[in-house]
C-alpha cells in the first residue's frame, strides 16, 4: 500500500529519523553542514556535473507485448472469429468479481453506453471533475443530461465532496468518479455521501485498473463503471474499453445501445430482445485483436501494478522529505496504482524557491521532468455553445482547487522496468538541489 502523506511538513524530530536525505539539518535549516557534499556541489545549471547519468532509453516502454500475445493473435489471423471477446469478458468478470460486463472498441464506447443506460429524465444533472477528461462528458449531450462541474482537491487532484455538495440541486441525478492518474477517489466517502442525496454514483476507472479502496476493486463501487484499454493505459489493447454493471436492466440496455447481434441472447422476459437486429444505431464491438492482448494483459496486471507501485514509492519516499515537495495524497485504505506519470506538487513558499527554478535546476541534472498544467474542462468551447446541448452545462465561477494544483503540479516519469540507478540517481538529483535551493531562491 501506498505511504500515507500529510500536507503539512514533517517536524524536524520526525524528519531527523528519515534515512533518504543526507544531512537533514541542512535542508530543514537551509545552512550547508560539513557533512554535507551536495550543498558544496555545484548545480548543472550552474556549471556543475550532472546528477543523473543513466541512461533511460526504454524506461517508458509501453505496452509491454510477449510471446504469448503474439501466437494468439497469428492464431487468430489464421482462423479468424469472435471467439476472443467473451473470453476476453468472462476473465474481466472473474478478476473484478462483477455480474456483468461488456468490451467496447474504445474506453468512450464504454462511458457513452454507461450513460445511455441511466435513461434519466432530460435535464438530469450529473456531478463531474473540472480536472479531468472529455470522453465522459461530452457526449453527455447525446442523452440530455447535464454535466456540472465540481472543483477538486489540489492534494489528490480527485472529485472535492464539499464543492459537489454546493453543487447540488433539485435536479441532481448521479456523480461521476474520476480516478485520476492511478489514484482512486474516495469512493467509500463518494458512496456515502450520494446515499444521502439520492444520487448514482458511476466511475471513469481508465486510469485505474486494478487499484483498490477498502480492499474493493476500482470499477465495484459505482452502479456502472467505464475503463479504456487505449495504448497508454495500465491495462493496454492497443485500443479498447471495457463497462461494467450491477444491475442486469442497466447491462442490456448499454449492450443494446452498441451491439445489435446480442440481444437474443437476453432472457425471455428482457424488454429489449426484441431490438435484435437494430439495436439502438451504434455498433461499439471490440476488435477481436484487441480482445487477445487485453485478456494477457489482464493475467500480468496485478504483477505489472505492484512492481511499478515499488519503484515509485522507493522514490518518492526518499525525495518527499525536501521541504515542500508531496505526492498526491493516499488516505489509509485506499491502494494506488501508477498511469503514465509520477505526479508531485511543489508548495514554493515551504521549498523556498519557485517551481519554474525548481524544474529549471532539475532538468539541468538530467531529470526528465516538466510543470504538469491541466486544462480545466469547462474551459473548452464546445461547453458554451448552445447549439450542441438542448440542456447547456453548468459552469463553475471559481475552482480553486484546480487553479492550486496547476500552480504547484510537476510530472516525472513511471518507469515500466526495474530502473535501480534512475532512482538512486533521481534521488540525488533532487537532494542536490533542494541543497542549493538557496540560490534558486
Amino acid at each position: 500500500m501506498e505511504k500515507k502523506h500529510t500536507h503539512t511538513e514533517a517536524t524536524r524530530r520526525d524528519f531527523l529519523k528519515t534515512t533518504g536525505a543526507l544531512g537533514a539539518g541542512f535542508y530543514l535549516g537551509g545552512a550547508m553542514t560539513s557533512g554535507n557534499a551536495q550543498a558544496a556541489e555545484a548545480l548543472a545549471l550552474k556549471g556543475g556535473a550532472k546528477a543523473v547519468t543513466a541512461s533511460a532509453e526504454g524506461s517508458t516502454r509501453w505496452p509491454i507485448y510477449g510471446s504469448e500475445e503474439i501466437e494468439a493473435v497469428t492464431a487468430l489471423l489464421k482462423d479468424p472469429g469472435y471467439g476472443p471477446i467473451a473470453e476476453f469478458e468472462e476473465a474481466w468478470k472473474v478478476f473484478h468479481d462483477c455480474p456483468f460486463t461488456k468490451a467496447h472498441f474504445n474506453g468512450t464506447s464504454a462511458l457513452t453506453s454507461m450513460l445511455f443506460a441511466l435513461d434519466l429524465p432530460a435535464g438530469s444533472e450529473v456531478l463531474v471533475a473540472n480536472y479531468s477528461t472529455w470522453f465522459p462528458v461530452v457526449p453527455m449531450r447525446f442523452f440530455d443530461l447535464v454535466p456540472v462541474f465540481v472543483d477538486v482537491n489540489p492534494y489528490t487532484m480527485n472529485l472535492d465532496l464539499e464543492d459537489c455538495a454546493k453543487r447540488l440541486t433539485g435536479k441532481t441525478r448521479a456523480i461521476l468518479a474520476v480516478h485520476w492518474f492511478g489514484l482512486p477517489c474516495e469512493m467509500d466517502d463518494i458512496t456515502a455521501f450520494a446515499k444521502e442525496h439520492d444520487l448514482i454514483v458511476l466511475e471513469d476507472a481508465s486510469h485505474a485498473h486494478g487499484a483498490k479502496v477498502n480492499g474493493v476493486r476500482i470499477g465495484n463501487w459505482g452502479r456502472m463503471a467505464g475503463f479504456s484499454l487505449q495504448g497508454s493505459k495500465p491495462l493496454p489493447a492497443i485500443e479498447g474499453g471495457m463497462a461494467m454493471y450491477k444491475d442486469r436492466g442497466d447491462f442490456e440496455r448499454a449492450v443494446t445501445y452498441g451491439n445489435y447481434e446480442l440481444p437474443n441472447t437476453f432472457p425471455d422476459d428482457s424488454p429489449y430482445r426484441k431490438y435484435q437486429g437494430t439495436a439502438f444505431g451504434s455498433k461499439l464491438r471490440i476488435h477481436p485483436v484487441a480482445a487477445i492482448l487485453g485478456k494477457f494483459q489482464l493475467e500480468k496486471l496485478e504483477e505489472r501494478n505492484a512492481a511499478g507501485k515499488a519503484q515509485m514509492k522507493k522514490l518518492n519516499d526518499r525525495i518527499t522529505q525536501l521541504p515542500g515537495l508531496t505526492t498526491q495524497y493516499v488516505r489509509e485504505g485506499i491502494e494506488r496504482v501508477f498511469y503514465s506519470k509520477n505526479m508531485l506538487f511543489i508548495d514554493e513558499a515551504k521549498a523556498g524557491m519557485s517551481r519554474e527554478n525548481a524544474i529549471a535546476a532539475l532538468q539541468a541534472e538530467g531529470v526528465d521532468v516538466t510543470a504538469f498544467t491541466w486544462t480545466l474542462l469547462h474551459t473548452y468551447p464546445i461547453f458554451g455553445e448552445s447549439k450542441y446541448w438542448r440542456q447547456m452545462p453548468v459552469l463553475p465561477d471559481a475552482v480553486p482547487g484546480c487553479d492550486q494544483a496547476n500552480r504547484q503540479a510537476i510530472q516525472l516519469p513511471y518507469w515500466t522496468s526495474d530502473q535501480p540507478e534512475l532512482v538512486e540517481q533521481y534521488g540525488d538529483a533532487f537532494e542536490k538541489v533542494w541543497a542549493n535551493r538557496k540560490s534558486l531562491a
